[in-house]
Order: C-alpha cells, then sequence, then structure tokens
C-alpha cells in the first residue's frame, strides 16, 4: 500500500476516514491493510488528554490515549458497515488479549453521524450474536478526536518483519 497523507487525502465523497481500536495496532493494521477497498491505514494514538504524545507516553498509561488504526476507505468499494464487521472479527480475536491498560481499550471513533449510527447498531447487533449475550460488550463509540500518528518504525510494523506480541497470533500476509 502506499502512503497517504490522510488529512489531504479527504477531497470528496469517495474517499472517507474510519479509526479503530483493537489493541495491539499492529496486527489490527495488516488486517485492515488486506481488504479490497482500504486505499492506506495509519496507526497512531486518539481520543487522550495530551498533545503530540509519543508510544512510550501512550502505554504508560497516563495521556488516556487508545492505540488506533485509521482507515482510508473507497467509499464506492467498500461501505463503513463492511469495515464494522471486519472490526468486530478483529476485536474478538484479541478478546485473551496480554495487553491491558485504558491504552489497549476497544473503541469505534466515529468521523460523522452516519458513522456513529451504523457503529451503535452494529454494536447492538453483535452484542445478541456472541456467546454470552448477557456481558455487555465494552466496545466505546465516541467521536473521532485529534488523530496523533505513532512514530515511523511502528508504521506498517509487522509487514516490516516485526513480531506481534500475542502469543499464537498468526497474521497471514496479503501480499
Amino acid at each position: 500500500m502506499k502512503d497517504i497523507d490522510f488529512p489531504a487525502a479527504l477531497v470528496n465523497d469517495r474517499q472517507q476516514l474510519a479509526t479503530f481500536a483493537t489493541g495491539c495496532f499492529w496486527s489490527a493494521q495488516l488486517r485492515f491493510e488486506c481488504i479490497s477497498g482500504v486505499l492506506s491505514t495509519q496507526v497512531g494514538f486518539m481520543n487522550g488528554r495530551t498533545q503530540e504524545p509519543t508510544f512510550e507516553d501512550v502505554v504508560s498509561d497516563t495521556t488516556g490515549h487508545a492505540l488506533v488504526v485509521q482507515v482510508l476507505f473507497d467509499a464506492t468499494a467498500i461501505t463503513y458497515e463492511d469495515l464494522l464487521e471486519y472490526f468486530w472479527a478483529i476485536e474478538t480475536a484479541f478478546d485473551d488479549s496480554v495487553d491491558l491498560g485504558s491504552p489497549y481499550r476497544a473503541g469505534i471513533y466515529y468521523h460523522t453521524q452516519a458513522q456513529a449510527e451504523a457503529a451503535v447498531a452494529s454494536k447492538k447487533k453483535h452484542q445478541t450474536l456472541q456467546l454470552h449475550p448477557s456481558r455487555d460488550i465494552v466496545t466505546e463509540i465516541v467521536p473521532a478526536s485529534t488523530f496523533f500518528p505513532a512514530e515511523d518504525y511502528h508504521q506498517r510494523y509487522l509487514e516490516k518483519g516485526g513480531l506481534c506480541n500475542h502469543e499464537g497470533d498468526t497474521v497471514p500476509c496479503c501480499g
């Protein structure tokens, strides 16, 4: 995938942003990049209290940020609702995650009212479909705030040969 300057890329209704927190952002980035209609992804931090956080700041659990993957997609090739289905599949995969704490929380950060409505409907649907429907899904659904890109060495980390910290997590390459 080619790198795209996300803010500059949002010049028409065809290209839209979606932002998700699934725990470890490396695996999520690789999984979302494999989806047809996804133009580019970038990992970073969102919905915290400080400006220009670093990875170390965020994982120290002092900034309030979540680790996120921001997805630029072609809305004529894939819908936001389709991306939500991928999110729930990825999020389910991290139920046994070794990552703990606020930075690794699950979240859907919407950029439009239509995304907010789709996210809430999707969460309700998955609440009834889960193995234990009496337990509430804790995924937060809140407006997207300022996105802070993670340091360069975190971008496409698994594509560069990095290792994911989830034991037994096998992320297939899509290239």
